[in-house]
Order: structure tokens, then sequence, then C-alpha cells
């Protein structure tokens, strides 16, 4: 397997301390490059500025956020002379919502960033190329989101309710009356929305509001007091006026307003349909959803014949089709309604041969009744912490090919590391562009070990 070494530069820190940078300082910068989470980089006298809002090659007024050391947290207030890759930003908000950081980049040299930040940090924490690269797996550039959360805050200064995304670089709440990322079926809700909470008897009560898109779409209220019976009916006409459901949460779990009424997404490539409730870890974005699974199939290759190992199973969206494909399937997750709700959807999609279990998989697995059997294939999709604990045991669970779906090119590196260690090989590894006009990586990695001799 191909080993190399990189990483980003920091300028050297020889001779005397500079004085402290006061926040709200400002400062003409020329950007370098792109750091991996998009923000710009510049050196000025001894010091790192990584500088949000600016791009390589451009000159900017920049105004200081933050200073630790030699490194410089700082926005672009004025772009002095822009650079040859920038773009007009597609959405009025850009600049000033704190969403989508990405967006005067054009969309190939944002897959260009992530593929560049997965190759610096397997090299760097790992000394690891993969044998392979895989192109980019992507979807449309906008329309893609299928769930958002709405901040709303109460402003008793002047009496009014706020209703927005938080703002770049602050807890402010920037009003927004669209949003180019979310699905079709969302984009009238939310434009609709600040009216409609805005007219509500007691919007003191309000906590934040999230909008969902699957078979249906729907409306969760997250309420710090009770809701005014006027104010509940209103959110039920407004409801029923955009087909959408109704979910409400107080102290407890969030519930439906009409319990019969499922909410939850369809697979359509393998019939199935996996049910959710708000609050639930899902795939923001269906279209890259699918187009991960298609690809996870394909390189980790099940057979008939064999048991696979699902970690960090939420819902079951990958475990789901491997049953399909794979004599049995041991999905595992760690949140015991996640674990409830696979089940479930096992059921519901006729899946004899799929098991959850529910674990805590930051801690050693051995012992687990489900492990005993071994596996001969384990896929592994967690949290941004990685699964270091779990990756360190996967050798001896006899699994000959591990798929890791990744959130953290930083954690999948170090967990590529332990991997490599114990013999795998890093077969192929490519980027899942999950989430356009903003810097998160998602990424896939198949490890490959050849069996034992005799």
């Amino acid at each position: 397997m191909t080993r190399r070494t990189g990483g980003l530069r920091f300028q050297p820190s020889g001779g005397a301390r500079s004085a402290p940078l006061q926040v709200g300082r400002k400062q003409v910068l020329s950007i370098e490059r792109l750091a991996h989470d998009g923000r710009g980089i510049a050196f000025v006298d001894g010091r790192t500025w990584f500088v949000s809002g600016a791009l390589a090659g451009e000159r900017v007024e920049a105004r200081v956020l933050g200073a630790r050391n030699r490194i410089v947290d700082a926005h672009a207030e004025r772009i002095l002379a822009a650079g040859p890759l920038r773009r007009a930003a597609p959405c009025a908000h850009a600049g000033r919502c704190g969403g989508c950081t990405l967006q005067a980049l054009p969309h190939a040299e944002q897959l260009a960033l992530k593929q560049r930040t997965l190759a610096e940090q397997l090299a760097r924490f790992a000394g690891l190329a993969p044998e392979e690269w895989a192109p980019p797996l992507v979807g449309p550039e906008f329309g893609y989101r299928r769930r958002a959360r709405i901040a709303v805050r109460w402003d008793a200064t002047s009496g009014r309710l706020e209703v927005g995304f938080r703002a770049a670089a602050s807890q402010a709440i920037v009003a927004i009356d669209d949003c180019p990322v979310l699905v079709r079926p969302l984009q009238p809700i939310l434009r609709a929305l600040p009216a409609l909470l805005h007219g509500l008897a007691r919007p003191r009560a309000l906590g934040h509001v999230e909008l969902f898109h699957g078979n249906t779409s729907a409306i969760l209220v997250r309420h710090t007091a009770p809701l005014a019976d006027a104010d509940l009916q209103r959110l039920r006409v407004f409801c029923r006026e955009h087909a959408a459901q109704l979910w409400l949460q107080g102290r407890d779990e969030p519930r439906a307003d009409a319990p019969e009424a499922p909410l939850g997404y369809r697979l359509e490539p393998w019939g199935l349909e996996l049910h959710y409730r708000p609050g639930d870890f899902v795939q923001v974005n269906a279209v890259v959803n699918e187009a991960m699974i298609v690809q996870a199939l394909e390189w980790l290759a099940p057979r008939p014949e064999e048991r696979v190992l699902d970690l960090f199973s939420g819902l079951g969206n990958f475990a789901l089709p491997l049953a399909q494909r794979s004599r049995e399937v041991v999905a595992v997750e760690g949140v015991a309604p996640m674990v409830e709700r696979g089940r479930e959807n096992a059921t519901r999609n006729g899946l004899n041969n799929l098991h959850f279990w529910q674990a805590d998989l930051s801690k050693p697995l051995a012992g687990a009744s489900w492990a005993a059997a071994g596996f001969a294939a384990v896929l592994c999709d967690p949290p941004r912490d990685g699964a270091l604990e779990a990756v360190r045991q996967v050798g001896s669970l006899g699994a000959g090919r591990v798929l890791y779906v990744s959130c953290n090119p930083a954690t999948l590196a170090r967990d590529a590391a332990e991997l490599a260690g114990q013999g795998y090989r890093l077969r192929r590894a490519g980027i899942l562009d999950m989430f356009p006009q903003t810097a998160h990586v998602e990424a896939m990695a198949l490890f490959e070990r050849e069996p034992a001799a005799g």
C-alpha cells in the first residue's frame, strides 16, 4: 500500500513574541490557500490566519474573531481583490447565514477541496493512500437537504420573535425567507413559517422548529411551555395546508399529533421503507444516500452464504439492503430507541435474517454473544468521534473486508492506521458529497486482508 507524508504548513514562530490581537481588529491579508474547513489561510507577522469567507488568491480585509498563541480566527469583511475561482453566491443570505460557507466556490472546486482533505488526512495521520481512488459520489448541488433546524428566539428587548438560521461566527439569528439547499417540498413551508410563528399568541413558549421530508413532509415544534389551544389549532391548520405532519416536543420525546401517520423514507432500489421519528439520525441527502448504499454493496460485495456485521447501524439504512444479500446480518447500535426502530423496520420489511443489538461501541466487544461466531465482512458508519475501539477488534472477528463510512476524515485516518496495523490494505477510498456548499467531508474506504495461510 502506498505511504505518503504531508500536512498543512504553519508559519514558523521564531523571533520576539507579538503583541496580542484584539477582537474586532481589522487586517489586510493575502490568502494563500484553503484550509480543510474551507477557510482561507494567510500568514502575517509569524501568525497563521484562518479567514472565513475568503478564497485562495484573494486580498481581503478581515476582522479578528479570536486569537490563541499564533493562530488567528477571522472573517472577511471586504473582498479587496477577488480570486480567480470566486463566483456570485447563489443564495441571497450567503455571508450572513452560517449554513453554507462554500457557496462562492464552484462545485467542482468544492469537490477538489474535499478530495484533498481526505488524501491529506490519510497521509498525515496514517501515512496511507488507497490503491485506488474512486470518483466522488455526487447529487444535486442545490435542493438536496431533507432536514433542517430553524432557530427560534424571543427577543425581550424588541418584543419580537426571531426566526431563521444561525449567523456565521455568531449566535445571532438571520431571518431567512428562502433556502436553496432545502428539498423543494420544504421550501414553501420555510417561506410561510415565520408569519405563522409571529402570529402565535404565546411565541415565548417556542424552542426551535425542525422540518423533515421523506414519504411526507413533517414539522416538529419544540416548546418550553405548554402551547395555547389556539396556537395548537393554528399549527394544525398550517400543517394541513402544507400536507405536513405535525410533531410536538416538550420535556419528553417527540410525539406525532396524529400517531397513526408514520414518518419514513423509501430506499426504492431495494423496495424498502424505513420509519423514523424526529430526533433520529437520518442522512439528509436522499440522492447521495442511495448512491452511497449502492457503492457500499458493490465494494463490500456480501455473498449469500456470509455473515455480516453492521456497526453503528442506526435505523438500518445499510443493514436492511445488506440483509437482502447475506445469510445473516447483525446490526449493532448504541442508542436504544434506534435499536427498537431498527427491529421494527426489519420486521416491517420481512427480513428475518437481520438482528439488531444494543451495545456501547466505545467499549471492548469481547464476550458479546452476537460476535462469537465471527463475520466475513464488517460495515462501520460511526459518528464524528470515529470507531477506534471497534476497529481494534475487527481482525479478531475474522473479517476479511471492512467498509468504513466516515463523516470525519481525521478519525477515519486514525482508524485506518489501526486497521493497517492489523494487516488490512486500504484498497479503495473516495468522497461522498453529502453536503454541497459546505466543507463537510463524508468518505468511504474499503479495507481488505488476505486470509491466513493454512
